[in-house]
């Protein structure tokens, strides 16, 4: 396409259209890319839906040539972020950039430049990205496992975004790993064994949540989170219009025999989430819902069958964490969601992820249970 590269903030409903639809068009060939429900990204960047505005400000700023979108990239500064330590990934004068998808090199450069400067201008001295736009979204550029579609909640990348992002100056931070595994089979007789001890202590319950009273288990699992993560790189506490806003889009996809806690003598002390792939259910819906893909959806979430399971969250109470007790509750809670997910979805594959690259027990228990990385996301840092 000829004429001038521009690059402009989103301002119009027809801007943030091209915002939306831009992927789109770049991945229409691209057989493992999954289409992400319009509404839903829509929502993303909307002040007035997504509370996550509550605490950051972000612009969207889109690339255009002879008229036509042929990019696109989001800058936030996050207040959170700010009052982060700084070895956590955050701190004074980190802003983050992300959302981004360009045609081709000159793009990517003229976006990331667009975006460093709106951070700049607003007294950021460090960049961070890409962040798409919360660690609770989509963290990370895919640069490794292009090559199948991801699961839920995770994104999918040119290849060629790595060598466009490090030729604008930014090296890598910190990498996040999915686990990809088979769980039609039995786990190693290891992690066997550490099961039927854990089942025979009786200090020890493993239950499934109980959906009829979805606001009182959110509130127990998202203490449990907070507690387990909040050591964790990047980890940026959920407000309670947050939780509200992110249990209102997942109570269609919980299933209570797939979602865990563990307590001992009574107590929570750890919990498991598990999700049904739900691109595997949206793949064929071209983004869009009305007027009749979403009765479509409704009615395959009813009595879901996929091939795949996600695990996004799982957490152990901070006292806990590092001792035999708290491998051993995983393990549970890993082997019970799996004969569920076989026996109830049909499933056969699990991937267990994200997890942070110097998590060295999350990854342990992945290794042990003869697990795989099978994408490698990674965010990148500059100096401004």
């Amino acid at each position: 396409m000829s004429g001038p590269l521009t690059v402009r903030p989103v301002r119009t409903a027809k801007d943030r259209k091209a915002f939306v639809d831009l992927a789109f068009r770049l991945y229409a060939k691209d057989p493992n890319w999954v289409p992400p429900l319009k509404d839903e990204v829509h929502g993303l960047i909307n002040p007035k839906k997504n509370p996550w505005f509550g605490h950051a400000a972000a612009e969207f700023f889109l690339a255009e040539r002879g008229g036509k979108a042929v990019g696109r990239i989001s800058a936030q500064v996050d207040q959170l972020v700010l009052a982060m330590p700084a070895e956590q990934g955050g701190g004074p004068g980190t802003g983050q950039w992300g959302m981004i998808e360009a045609e081709d090199g000159e793009v990517a450069a003229a976006l990331i430049e667009a975006a460093e400067a709106w951070l700049r201008s607003r007294g950021m001295t460090r960049s961070v990205g890409p962040i798409s736009i919360s660690i609770w979204d989509e963290p990370g550029l895919l640069v490794q496992g292009h090559d199948h579609p991801p699961t839920v909640m995770m994104g999918h990348h040119n290849p060629a975004y790595q060598s466009w992002v490090e030729a604008a100056g930014y090296a890598g931070i910190k990498d996040l790993y999915t686990y990809d595994l088979d769980i039609s089979k039995e786990f190693p007789p290891l992690v066997q064994r550490i099961v039927a001890s854990g089942e025979r202590n009786a200090r020890i319950r493993i239950r499934e949540v109980d959906k009829s009273r979805f606001n009182e288990e959110a509130a127990l699992i998202l203490g449990i989170l907070n507690n387990a993560w909040s050591d964790n790189w990047g980890f940026v506490p959920l407000t309670d219009a947050e939780i509200v806003y992110a249990g209102k889009k997942l109570k269609p996809i919980v299933f209570n025999d797939l979602i865990r806690v563990a307590e001992v003598e009574g107590e929570p002390v750890a919990f498991m989430m598990t999700l049904p792939d739900l691109n595997e259910l949206t793949a064929d819906l071209g983004g869009s819902l009305f007027p009749f893909n979403f009765i479509k959806l409704l009615w395959r979430l009813r009595h879901p069958r996929v091939r795949t399971m996600r695990v996004p969250l799982m957490g152990v109470v901070k006292r806990l964490q590092a001792t035999r007790l708290a491998s051993q509750l995983a393990f549970m809670m890993i082997e019970y969601i799996r004969r569920a997910s076989v026996a109830n979805y049909g499933a056969s594959r699990g991937e267990i992820g994200w997890i942070l690259d110097d998590n060295q027990g999350m990854r342990s228990i992945a290794e042990t249970i003869d697990s795989k990385v099978n994408k490698t996301y990674r965010i990148y840092q500059k100096t401004l």
